[in-house]
């Protein structure tokens, strides 16, 4: 399978500058691009409903043309900075930079500096396009505003001085379909165990105002297969903020209450004072809940048991293929096949990833391919046959692979042009049973 460089077809990602999609998830806060003017709209093109506060192709843009290639863009840069600061009322703005900067090497940071130096908030970020993708990036990016932006309020914000407070570094905003559900429902199970959870993205998010405090949490949770853990690894070092790596998406009971067991127990052994008793109660009680809502399904998986899914395939990225595999298997009936994980994850964190996706079940061995060329694995799975109905859940592009095989096809992974995602999560209790609602739904739309 080939790696995540040169040409490939039918990308489930985007280049570097994709990041500024992260800045539109922070409430009130502005990615100006010192770019050419095609990469806003190519961001906004593959995101669809995304433009947020300016996102997309409404963002501040220096339209890098030939001129500035001759003669630098710094002082156009410098205009739009002043323009945006008088037309849009922003608390955070984040200049990122596109290829053509990159290339000719303006010195955004020193421009930058000038209005960071005023008391503006302003931030830097080198995302040229070549140099990253946009899961990558979005590390970046975070890493910028807390190096830059954050840091400057750390006196009021002791680190580590709030024992029950978390930061949380979980879904990709609008990378994940599902982000802004997801963080909501993490938010809740994390209130559940004691334990006031950072936000930083969506609605859920205090803004700009909730960045100020990352310094203020105990400890951090992670929960993602490899992109986020930069942010960890950073905070860890400049605050001593440890953290604990939940390796994929919690969907379903079994990795739910796994997830909260986890970090509860982290929770207590960094001093936070949490009531253990009534954590173990909350993780009973939703999982209770959980399987009421299982044990009503019985009399609907016995009556259509020979006309439901039997195998899957999935192509999406790294936590969501580990997370789906092991939902599936264990709590929908389903058998993981071949399964690709498309986000261009870099070899170092590969083995790890095949090992948790392993671990799924000791009698059955999962097939992972680390394609980021989901035209490769389209190819693959057209020459691939299972016995018995077929399941495949990616982006808008496997639709077509879908009918063309004859299975049931769910579009849980970007681009997804054929759905539309608002508050709708796939983590926790509740996000197992949508997806269960999700598969048998369009299994149920097939019969006349």
């Amino acid at each position: 399978m080939s790696k995540a460089s040169g040409i490939i077809e039918q990308e489930r990602y985007t280049c570097a500058i994709g990041a500024l999609q992260s800045v539109v998830a922070i409430p009130r806060a502005v990615p100006i691009l010192h770019s050419g003017p095609g990469c806003g709209e190519m961001i906004q093109g593959f995101f669809e409903r995304s433009t947020g506060y300016a996102g997309g192709n409404t963002s501040p843009c220096t339209n890098f043309s030939e001129k500035e290639v001759v003669f630098g863009g710094a002082g156009k840069l410098r205009q739009i900075i002043e323009n945006t600061y008088k037309v849009l009322k922003t608390d955070l703005q984040v200049v990122l930079t596109g290829c053509t900067s990159g290339i000719v090497g303006d010195d955004v940071e020193s421009v930058v500096s000038e209005f960071r130096d005023e008391g503006k908030p302003i931030v830097s970020v080198e995302t040229a396009g070549f140099k990253a993708t946009n899961f990558e990036a979005h590390s970046l990016v975070v890493n910028a505003i807390i190096d830059q932006y954050v840091s400057l309020f750390e006196e009021e914000n002791a680190p580590r001085s709030e024992k029950n407070t978390v930061n949380l570094l979980a879904s990709l905003p609008y990378q994940d379909p599902f982000w802004k559900g997801n963080l909501f429902e993490y938010k809740r199970l994390l209130a559940g165990l004691g334990l006031r959870a950072n936000v930083l993205f969506g609605p859920e998010s205090g803004g700009v105002a909730q960045w100020r405090k990352i310094p203020a949490a105990n400890f951090n949770v992670l929960a993602s297969p490899w992109h986020g853990k930069p942010v960890a690894d950073r905070l860890k070092a400049k605050y001593g903020q440890p953290y604990t790596w939940f390796p994929h998406i919690p969907i379903g009971a079994n990795q739910t209450e796994a997830f909260l067991k986890q970090v509860a127990a982290f929770a207590l052994e960094n001093g936070a004072e949490i009531d253990e008793a009534a954590a173990r109660g909350f993780i009973k009680h939703s999982s209770d809940a959980y399987y009421e809502e299982i044990d009503n399904l019985a009399t609907f998986l016995l009556e259509f048991r020979y006309g439901l899914p039997n195998h899957a395939h999935i192509l999406h990225d790294a936590g969501y293929v580990a997370a789906l595999s092991k939902f599936l298997l264990h709590e929908a009936g389903i058998v993981p096949k071949e399964q690709f994980v498309t986000d261009g994850t870099p070899e170092r964190f590969q083995e790890n990833i095949r090992r948790n996706i392993a671990e799924t079940s000791e009698k059955r061995e999962i097939p992972v391919f680390f394609e980021p060329d989901a035209g490769k694995a389209q190819e693959f799975l057209r020459g691939v046959s299972h016995a018995g109905r077929g399941l495949i859940i990616g982006s808008g592009w496997d639709k077509e692979l879908a009918r063309e095989k004859g299975c049931d096809f769910l579009s849980a992974a970007a681009p997804t042009p054929y759905r539309l995602v608002m508050t709708t999560n796939y983590a926790g209790f509740s996000g197992g049973l949508r997806v269960i609602e999700d598969i048998y739904h369009n299994v149920l739309a097939t019969y006349k």
